[in-house]
């Protein structure tokens, strides 16, 4: 791996803009109060934009961050746009997701455009393919009209845009007339794959951070699953497969990607072996993200990532006496994305053994009730 100075790279001031509405769709519930969970990522040299609605909710926030330690900025614009990163052009960008306008406020061209050609799922099975990892079995298509063979596809099977979020728009088709029902959901001229089930249950979250010397790797979580939606991520992972997804990650670094991304990995048991099967690439920060960098400075060695929904819209009303995060015992719960708390939802990390972490979730959950 590349010799690069993290010392330098990490002293430098940031301006931290995390609002994701240039990559997500706008009118889903609660999209615009994102902004908020990177205050945990910061420092008191940085700046950070946060969403001015979540302004009445600064005082509870800072108090809950002073009492469990956890290093913040003060240093807050209230106001998400883009373009006042340009106010600040001194300040290192730190953003969510670096796309075409992203680019046009802060002109890395190469980032941009790596970060673009990767986001679509049917491009990175295309560089998997060519870099020979260990992909699911996947067809690619340029919209539905291409389709043909549905009989001959793998069943079940995922169909999924090349494009999307948090897994938006993903079906799964258990036999071709579900398949067939799936496909009206989409525009004749949406990049579309079909992807066969993998039959596991561990997925794990390889994180990584790029700088302009080289690629690090940062940790592996795994995801907490109910069923098949994604509800979390727990660290430690039960192992950490790096080498399944080097090869990308290097390529990806030496295209121009810069800040942090991930890949998702599926470990899969077999008769003659463990396979690790990359699943997809996110060019971009991700839910596992948060709570992991506030996990490495708070040096929580195990914890859990959940979104917890309740009848609060505030966070000065939810109780968390008694169960705060504690660093002398490292167990505890710490708020990471609250400004969704304005529609009855909080992200938290809650730290501790794995019989800590349930009777922690256990008393949140009643007080949330």
């Amino acid at each position: 791996m590349p010799v690069h100075n993290l010392f330098e790279y990490h002293n430098s001031r940031k301006i931290f803009n995390h609002d994701i509405l240039s990559c997500t769709h706008e009118d889903v519930a609660g999209n615009h109060l994102y902004s908020g969970r990177a205050l945990g990522l910061t420092g008191p040299d940085d700046l950070i934009q946060i969403h001015p609605f979540l302004k009445r909710e600064w005082e509870a926030i800072t108090g809950h961050y002073d009492r469990i330690g956890l290093p913040y900025s003060n240093n807050v614009v209230w106001d998400v746009s883009l373009n006042r990163l340009s106010d600040y052009p001194d300040f290192q960008e730190s953003v969510f997701f670096f796309g075409p306008s992203e680019n046009r406020v802060r002109g890395h061209r190469s980032w941009e455009q790596v970060v673009t050609h990767i986001n679509n799922k049917n491009n990175f099975v295309a560089l998997a393919s060519h870099l020979r990892m260990d992909v699911p079995n996947t067809l690619c298509f340029h919209g539905k009209q291409w389709f043909a063979g549905i009989d001959h596809f793998p069943y079940p099977c995922y169909l999924k845009p090349s494009i999307s979020v948090a897994g938006k728009g993903i079906h799964r088709c258990e036999n071709p007339s579900e398949l067939i029902k799936a496909l009206a959901y989409f525009d004749e001229d949406v990049p579309l794959q079909v992807q066969e089930e993998i039959r596991t249950d561990i997925f794990l979250n390889l994180q990584y951070e790029a700088f302009d010397g080289g690629v690090e790797q940062l940790l592996v979580t795994e995801q907490v699953l109910e069923g098949f939606t994604h509800r979390g991520n727990r660290y430690p992972a039960r192992c950490g497969p790096w080498g399944s997804v080097e090869p990308m990650a290097q390529w990806l670094w030496q295209k121009g990607i810069r800040g942090v991304f991930a890949f998702d990995v599926a470990v899969v048991e077999e008769i003659d072996g463990v396979r690790f099967m990359p699943i997809e690439c996110n060019p971009r920060y991700n839910g596992a993200s948060y709570p992991s960098e506030i996990a490495r400075r708070m040096r929580i060695p195990r914890w859990i990532a959940k979104e917890f929904s309740g009848h609060y819209d505030r966070l000065a009303d939810i109780d968390l006496s008694g169960i705060e995060f504690n660093s002398e015992t490292h167990s505890g719960i710490i708020l990471v994305n609250w400004g969704t708390v304005l529609i009855g939802k909080i992200g938290v990390l809650i730290a501790g053994t794995l019989t800590q972490q349930k009777q922690l979730e256990a008393a949140l959950l009643a007080r949330l009730q």
